[in-house]
This record gives structure tokens, C-alpha cells and sequence, in this order.
């Protein structure tokens, strides 16, 4: 996709946002889960080298999964991902912004880092084979699927999958799930208060 057709669809989904974070129950997580969330990853970053949930010791991380091609959900979480970490400020540096596709056939490590850069530099885009991202996926109990878009071409095709932000702490334990549409205000409020608990 080319820069100007991006930032005009990325203009379009900022002023729709409201209405789409209205649409996300089909997405969440039922509460009986999160409390079996293993908060553990190994994956590929954006120079192809090998990351995990222990390269971020001493700094929080906020975690969605996704993938590029995603019409509405991923654009949105990634654009109040990036607004947190603006009204964050300089609390932002024990922030890391982590967004893992769940679709590796097409998400290369260059394609996440230039689709991450559009919403904000700091955010990280992770990939890896089908079966680490598997993996990852049970730890953090996200559910995801093809859904064929035309029968006749395999690469036409959508992802279903859960939504919303996972927050890490410093020592890279799992504390909290944000819901799909929670607002970006609330978050780094939060956030804000962690940050700086003594």
C-alpha cells in the first residue's frame, strides 16, 4: 500500500474509531481465561533476530496481536496504542509497544516494521513461523482463523481473531487485559500510576 493511500485510510479509521470500538464483543476474551494467560514469547523482531517476553526486563509491555492486511480492528488498537504512548510522555520509555501477527505467511519482519512505523517508531511488530505463533497464541489464549475470502485464491483471505491489549510488567508478568475500544485515556492513566509506583 502506498504512503498516501495509507495515511488517507489511516485519516478515515481515526475519525471512525468511536463507531468501530462499539462493534468489538465478538472479540474479547471470556474472564474465566485470563487468569491461565502464560505471558511467555519467542519470536522474530523486525532485523530477523530472535525476541522474546525476557528482552523487555524492567519495562512494561503492552502486547496486541494482529496482522497487517486487517481492515479495521488492528489500525485501530495500533493507533490508541500509539496515543498512549503520547500522553505517556516521558513515562513512555518503560513502555514497550508490542504488535505479533498472527499471520506469518504475509507478515514479514520488514513488512511489520513498515507497517508498525506508520502509527508510531516505537512500537515493535513481531512474526515467526506458523508454529511459534501458535504457541504464543495458547500462552495468551488468542484465538485466530483463516477465513477465505474467494475460494478460487488461497492468498485472498482474512484472519478472525481476539482483540484487545495485554499488559506485561517489568518483570514480564502478566497484569491486566484491556477490552477491544478501551479508551486510550484510561490506559495510560493507568499505566501512568504503575509506572511510577516506587
Amino acid at each position: 500500500m502506498k504512503r498516501r493511500e495509507f495515511c488517507r485510510h489511516l485519516g478515515l479509521l481515526l475519525a471512525t474509531a468511536p463507531a468501530l470500538a462499539a462493534a468489538a464483543p465478538a472479540h474479547q476474551l471470556l474472564d474465566g481465561e485470563i487468569r491461565d494467560i502464560r505471558p511467555r514469547y519467542m519470536l522474530i523482531g523486525p532485523q530477523g533476530s530472535a525476541v522474546s517476553n525476557e528482552d523487555f526486563r524492567g519495562r512494561f509491555q503492552l502486547i496486541t496481536f494482529g496482522y497487517t492486511f486487517c481492515p479495521d480492528i488492528c489500525p485501530t488498537t495500533l493507533v490508541e496504542m500509539a496515543e498512549i504512548l503520547k500522553l505517556l510522555g516521558d513515562d513512555a520509555d518503560r513502555l514497550q509497544g508490542i504488535f505479533v501477527s498472527v499471520d506469518p505467511e504475509r507478515d514479514t519482519p520488514a513488512a511489520l516494521a513498515t507497517y508498525t512505523r506508520f502509527f508510531d517508531p516505537r512500537i515493535v511488530g513481531l512474526t515467526g513461523s506458523p508454529a511459534l505463533i501458535q504457541g504464543v497464541a495458547r500462552n495468551f489464549k488468542v484465538r485466530y482463523a483463516k477465513v477465505a475470502r474467494d475460494a478460487g485464491d488461497p492468498k485472498l483471505y482474512a484472519v478472525d481473531h481476539s482483540a484487545g491489549l495485554y499488559l506485561l510488567g517489568p518483570d514480564s508478568r502478566f497484569i491486566r487485559k484491556y477490552g477491544y475500544g478501551t479508551p486510550a485515556q484510561a490506559i495510560a492513566d493507568e499505566l501512568r500510576d504503575l509506572i511510577r509506583q516506587p
